[in-house]
């Protein structure tokens, strides 16, 4: 049996939820699709997949046999696209995933002219704001914030996030001037979440120590954008990335505040498989952006991906 049509059939299979669907999108009879699973679960000596009549689910091993057999055909597809390109031209198609907020300003607006320079190659851009599984998802090239994971991944840092503590001259003058992060215990300060309870806000003392401070108000929205507003208005205090509110800052809209107790900068990477870095579309599209980014925008690139930090408070994870 040739491992790679079964391997094939069998991610139809799991994608297409039933063997009758796989089947009919291959097209291939039932019998023929259902004597492969079978072949696969015989070499392997286990269960692949549960079948009932309404639906199937997948066993540990067919997880993972799924997982892995996605990778290897991704892999194969790369191979035979840069062996087929000519003079190594980026085509086919690149799965890239961004914060979103990072994705739509500063991902979005550049990928116009890198698909002009490359009329074969087409891009999917995933904007979540999570730590996306790249083998089970079928991502090519991630951006994380923070610190990496101990992993066989590639890492190629663009640049560095700095959050930042600012609220508006009104509300400063109305509930007065936090001295210490744990001043803000008793001010209103606006939130990244989308979870109830209180968020941390991390901060490191002059003496170098860093510490968290659990903050609360009334005001909690999953947009940074929204909380700049909120900001601005004289909601609150907010913890945003420098870039965000560079010119509100400028304008007087904004005034910085805590300057003393901010975390050093976190490190922007680009994240992706080892086997991929011979591929054209992966070196394109990550020239492309380092190229952009450490010479039109380099305090820019990092700044706006503080929606990507892992949990309820992207803020407190930087």
């Amino acid at each position: 049996m040739d491992q790679v049509t079964a391997m094939a059939t069998f991610v139809r299979v799991v994608e297409h939820g039933s063997l009758s669907a796989a089947a009919r999108a291959t097209p291939a009879s039932l019998t023929s699709v259902s004597r492969i699973i079978a072949r696969l679960e015989a070499r392997y000596g286990t269960q692949l997949m549960v079948r009932t009549t309404r639906r199937l689910a997948l066993t540990d091993a067919g997880r993972l046999l799924y997982e892995r057999a996605k990778s290897v055909l991704a892999e194969i597809r790369d191979l035979e696209t840069s062996l087929a390109s000519s003079h190594g031209q980026p085509s086919g198609r690149l799965r890239v995933s961004a914060p979103t907020l990072m994705g739509r300003l500063l991902v979005a607006p550049l990928l116009p002219e890198l698909l002009r320079l490359h009329p074969a190659l087409s891009i999917d851009l995933l904007l979540v704001d999570r730590a996306v599984d790249m083998i089970e998802e079928d991502i090519h090239i991630a951006l994380r914030i923070g610190r990496l994971p101990d992993s066989q991944l590639v890492a190629r840092r663009l640049g560095d996030l700095t959050m930042i503590v600012c609220a508006s001259p009104a509300y400063l003058q109305q509930r007065g001037t936090p001295q210490t992060p744990g001043d803000l215990v008793g001010h209103d300060c606006l939130v990244f979440s989308d979870a109830p309870g209180a968020a941390a806000w991390r901060f490191r003392a002059p003496d170098g120590e860093e510490h968290s401070i659990r903050v609360a108000g009334r005001l909690k929205i999953n947009s940074l954008d929204a909380l700049v507003a909120a900001a601005k208005a004289g909601t609150g205090i907010v913890r945003v990335p420098s870039w965000q509110v560079k010119d509100d800052l400028a304008g007087g809209q904004l005034q910085r505040l805590l300057t003393d107790y901010e975390l050093p900068a976190t490190a922007v990477h680009l994240l992706f498989p080892a086997q991929r870095l011979g591929s054209p579309r992966t070196r394109a599209f990550v020239d492309h952006l380092a190229s952009h980014w450490s010479g039109s925008h380099p305090s820019a690139v990092a700044a706006a991906l503080d929606s990507a930090i892992h949990g309820a408070d992207p803020c407190g994870s930087a």
